[in-house]
């Protein structure tokens, strides 16, 4: 990780952290990567033969490893561009124990009040049942252990570019963090376009959550805590 020291970010006077450039181009290859996931949920539906058996994930594990950090790389390098740091986006550093336990503390409240609002919305509208995303759960030792650094990746990489770099980018192009909020939870729902529809909009309350509380504790440490293990319970555990 960058050891950059730069001046904090302002909230009353947000900046530019990365060229418009660079942020136009990461919303492109979101949007198309959505846009993929959507077509291949829809021929999931119409050819459910296609998705009748689970095939290895290793190579997919990988794939998706190699993204995630792919997308910390591309974060790293927009925001050095603009001579800030990855400090900046992460903040709330662990100077003591303290520190360290109510990051935990809030990460495992995030994550209960989460599961919470999902067993509410599969009472309301049914549970979800995506057609492309059963086949890509683990099973077996080597696809649980691909499964766990998957996840610690998606917590750490994920958060660091919705949490981090697209709030605090959209908050700066509209000077309105609750703007900000908003708009980066839409393109996180939107960006998981192969999971179907509903879980899309599932998914963007789940980016409202850890952006509220990454807003609120001025860290993302905690969401990228709860995150990593919400991910690790959701394909080990079931939950």
């Amino acid at each position: 990780m960058t050891t950059m020291v730069s001046a904090r970010v302002d909230p009353t006077d947000p900046k530019l952290i990365a060229p418009l450039w660079h942020t136009g181009l990461l919303l492109t290859i979101f949007v198309g990567l959505a846009l993929v996931g959507a077509l291949f949920q829809h021929r999931a539906g119409v050819d459910p033969g296609m998705l009748q058996q689970h095939s290895n994930m290793v190579p997919l594990y990988v794939s998706l490893l190699a993204l995630e950090w792919g997308l910390f790389l591309y974060v790293r390098k927009g925001v050095r561009l603009t001579g800030f740091s990855l400090r900046t986006l992460i903040d709330g550093r662990w100077t003591n124990a303290s520190r360290v336990a109510v990051d935990i503390s809030l990460a495992l409240a995030t994550w209960v009040l989460w599961t919470l609002v999902q067993l509410l919305w599969d009472h309301v509208s049914g549970p979800s049942h995506a057609a492309s995303i059963q086949i890509l759960l683990p099973q077996g030792v080597a696809e649980n252990v691909l499964w766990i650094a998957v996840s610690i990746s998606a917590g750490f990489c994920e958060e660091l570019a919705f949490r981090g770099y697209f709030q605090r980018q959209f908050a700066a192009l509209a000077h309105s963090r609750w703007i900000a909020l908003f708009a980066q939870a839409a393109l996180f729902g939107i960006s998981h376009g192969y999971q179907g529809t509903e879980a899309c909009a599932r998914i963007a309350v789940f980016g409202l959550l850890f952006g509220a509380l990454a807003m609120w504790r001025n860290s993302l440490r905690p969401g990228m805590l709860a995150h990593a293990w919400g991910d690790i319970a959701s394909g080990i555990i079931g939950i």
